[in-house]
């Protein structure tokens, strides 16, 4: 089975990588196109938003990634300038590469790129920032005045570089959005409110925003973007939880673990800290990993060789002074309550309840606030949740290329398993379009997402970086769209 997996995962991808190697880079629209056609004018147009608006991918922000936002693929289509923040390549972050196709490994670029047009006279038209939650669109000026920092543990926060590059110490994004006397507006803000919980596997001390403090912000955003005039679509929060980076490593490992004799009960019982526990309670067969009744997060997959083994590596690698009480690190790691499975690699079901919770009140608030200022409204929930319930019927087709959102292989989310390739940022560009075009009466082109690359980066040389054969260890890190 685990050949088998093996064999069919390097296949698949070396199509994807081969097939990436095209150059596809002309975004020219179908025909020339006026910013004007309804009533929708993106005569100066503005984005708004955290990485993905900002173009984000594999783990790091570079220009080759950055000119598939899904903003600059907008402005294509309807004939307008967007000046972005270019960053030259390979970015900043630690841009993920792969680093062999077989076995398929993963790793982390040293390097590291330089901002392109710092000097840039004007605010970007793409003023997405990764990282950025709703409190930071009007307050956020800086990468010590963004949201993650001012409410962060002072032990622990770091400075948010993005905030610092992007922004340029000229204000916030509306302070800059103001400044350009923007026509159109596009929004996509929310998901970090909830994401960073998620990510951490509900270790963070950072839960959620609340959700009334969630309404106020947001509805303090619109007021104030209202007040330009413009005319303005905004995106809802997806759900966080069926993205590639929680529905990875308990699948795989729950088929390919040495324990297994029926395969779907290969795992004897994985002991997991549940939500805030040091000694573990939980208890997850093969079964419930590959149902998503529990979820392990893609950092998850470098601890994944280590099960069964006596061993403390995860509390070497995040720097304990010393061992929580209770843990033992001679016992059985992820087989025994003394030495369980990591709270901050795994949602449980509070944490995924958490989490749904948050997604659909922020959901809610989203609607009522944008249909008060009559904008319009993408369901990139529905949208997403929709494509992953596709998985089970074989994929969703688009421009005839059959999509999944499966780690890597399916061509949607990139090495980081977070953000979106450049042929998903084309599917969410045309989500954007259509709600334009109908709310707005416009005739704006739709984008053929078969010209756009699929996004995956091959190293120079390839070799054997993992004994696992999936993930090389330390390559995954705590991710914010």
């Amino acid at each position: 089975m685990k050949k088998t997996l093996n064999l069919i995962f390097t296949a698949l991808l070396s199509v994807i990588i081969f097939a990436g190697c095209q150059d596809r880079t002309d975004l020219t629209a179908p025909s020339a196109q006026s910013p004007k056609s309804g009533t929708a004018d993106f005569t100066r147009y503005v984005s708004i938003g955290n990485s993905i608006t900002a173009g984000y991918q594999s783990g790091a922000l570079f220009e080759s990634g950055q000119i598939y936002a899904y903003g600059n693929l907008i402005a294509k289509q309807t004939g307008t300038s967007f000046e972005e923040p270019l960053i030259s390549d390979p970015g900043i972050g630690g841009r993920m590469k792969v680093a062999s196709v077989s076995p398929f490994a993963i790793s982390v670029d040293p390097s590291s790129g330089t901002p392109l047009y710092l000097t840039y006279p004007a605010p970007y038209n793409n003023l997405g920032v990764p990282g950025a939650l709703v409190y930071d669109v009007l307050n956020a000026t800086s990468g010590t005045t963004c949201a993650s920092y001012v409410f962060g543990n002072p032990a622990t926060r770091s400075s948010n570089p993005f905030f610092d590059i992007i922004l340029r110490g000229h204000g916030s994004q509306f302070t800059q959005t103001k400044l350009l006397h923007p026509t159109f507006i596009t929004i996509w803000i929310g998901a970090n409110d909830v994401l960073g919980y998620a990510t951490s596997g509900g270790f963070s001390p950072s839960a959620p925003t609340p959700t009334a403090t969630f309404q106020y912000l947001y509805n303090q955003m619109a007021d104030s973007i209202s007040s330009l005039g413009a005319k303005v679509v905004v995106a809802n929060v997806p759900d966080v939880t069926s993205i590639p980076f929680f529905n990875t490593v308990g699948p795989m490992m729950a088929l390919e673990t040495p324990w297994s004799t029926l395969k779907l009960l290969g795992i004897p019982g994985l002991v997991y800290e549940q939500h805030g526990e040091i000694i573990g309670t939980g208890v997850a067969d093969s079964a419930s990993l590959l149902t998503g009744k529990v979820l392990l997060t893609l950092e998850g997959s470098s601890y994944a060789p280590l099960l069964g083994k006596s061993t403390g590596q995860f509390y070497r690698d995040n720097h304990y002074p010393i061992l929580p009480p209770g843990i033992d690190t001679t016992k059985a790691f992820g087989f025994s309550p003394q030495n369980p499975w990591p709270d901050a690699l795994i949602l449980d079901a509070s944490e995924m309840q958490t989490a749904e919770n948050s997604t659909n009140d922020f959901n809610n608030a989203i609607s009522a606030i944008a249909a008060a200022h009559n904008w319009g409204v993408v369901d990139i929930h529905t949208i997403f949740n929709q494509m992953r319930a596709n998985d089970f019927a074989g994929g969703t087709n688009y421009d005839g290329i059959n999509f999944t959102t499966t780690y890597v292989t399916g061509g949607l989310f990139t090495l980081d398993g977070v953000h979106p390739t450049a042929q998903a940022q084309g599917i969410i560009a045309n989500a954007f379009l259509q709600v334009i075009n109908s709310k707005f009466g416009a005739s704006y082109p739709m984008l053929n997402v078969a010209t756009l690359p699929n996004s995956l980066i091959l190293a120079k040389r390839s070799a054997l970086l993992s004994q696992y054969p999936y993930f090389e260890n330390g390559a995954f890190k705590h991710l914010l769209f």
